[in-house]
């Protein structure tokens, strides 16, 4: 066995990794995920919160922090097709596309209708048809899938 020697003054000292950030950060992901997808489940029933966006984060950050629920997610049978589309081509589907421009537009009505001052309701309504137009200029899953 090679005697131990001390670390010169230009030589850094590296202390071995005991993994601790890795599963921290592997729990902060496993937060997002299951953060995400609960606010994208409750966004089946609200309107105006936004599902898709929300599961799709929710698998991303799954892949980094909980394998398992990023595999449940790819095979559940609503949201597996969803996922699989957006990683492989960017896509989403017309019915989402028209599900998702739908909701905006009651949205849209609701702040209208309700909203105190044009303030109040002009910037969402923006909003609302800028990420309406990047949605439709998504592709749509290629037919050959």
């Amino acid at each position: 066995m090679p005697p131990l020697r001390k670390p010169s003054a230009i030589e850094p000292v590296v202390e071995p990794r005991t993994g601790s950030r890795d599963a921290s950060r592997r729990a902060l992901w496993w937060l997002l995920a299951w953060s995400a997808l609960t606010l994208g489940l409750i966004g089946i029933a609200i309107p105006g919160l936004p599902t898709t966006p929300l599961v799709l984060l929710a698998a991303f950050a799954a892949a980094r922090g909980s394998p398992r629920l990023e595999t449940w997610l790819k095979a559940h049978p609503r949201f597996g097709p969803l996922i699989v589309d957006w990683q492989r081509h960017g896509a989403v589907s017309r019915k989402a596309k028209w599900n998702a421009t739908m909701a905006m537009a009651v949205c849209a009505v609701i702040l209208w209708v309700f909203a105190p001052t044009a303030w109040a309701h002009w910037p969402p309504v923006a909003v609302m048809t800028v990420v309406a137009v990047w949605l439709w200029r998504r592709p749509e899953r290629p037919s050959s899938d």
